[in-house]
């Protein structure tokens, strides 16, 4: 089982290397800050509360208001302040933001269509990402790996 759950994470490491180079080059961004853009442009009117993104995106919304410091900085978020609570502010995506991620989803397409082809199934996947981001209860059950 150790085997495995460190062969994902260093498959995951190479594939976000190899989203990283291209959009770092033409974008600016990295793999990390286009997923929290792309996530946040599908939230209504690309508006979201940090703790809603934080929970899109599986970080912590400390996390999420560090990750979009630099990207507020350069233009494509803007951070509007809740009335009665700081808690409630909201990230939101600018029209630079938005053309960044258009722009990006074709980057990250051209890289999808390159990654290499694979036996694992999408409904695998599927049930592997439901098992480890269930409850509690589902997490402490051993994963079936299917040996080859």
């Amino acid at each position: 089982m150790n085997t495995l759950v460190f062969s994902l994470l260093d498959i995951a490491g190479l594939i976000e290397k190899r989203f990283d180079r291209p959009l770092a080059g033409a974008r600016g961004v990295s793999f990390r800050e286009y997923r929290l853009l792309k996530s946040l442009s599908e939230f209504p009117q690309g508006r979201a509360m940090r703790v809603e993104l934080a929970q899109a995106v599986g970080l912590t919304p400390s996390a999420v208001t560090r990750a979009l410091k630099p990207l507020e900085k350069i233009g494509y978020v803007t951070t509007e302040k809740g009335e009665r609570d700081a808690r409630q502010s909201l990230a939101c995506l600018t029209g630079a933001g938005e053309i960044l991620v258009s722009d990006a989803d074709a980057i990250v397409s051209d890289v999808v269509a390159g990654l290499p082809a694979t036996t694992i199934s999408e409904a695998q996947l599927a049930e592997l990402h439901r098992g480890l981001a269930g409850p509690p209860a589902s997490r402490a059950r051993p994963l079936a790996v299917a040996q080859s």
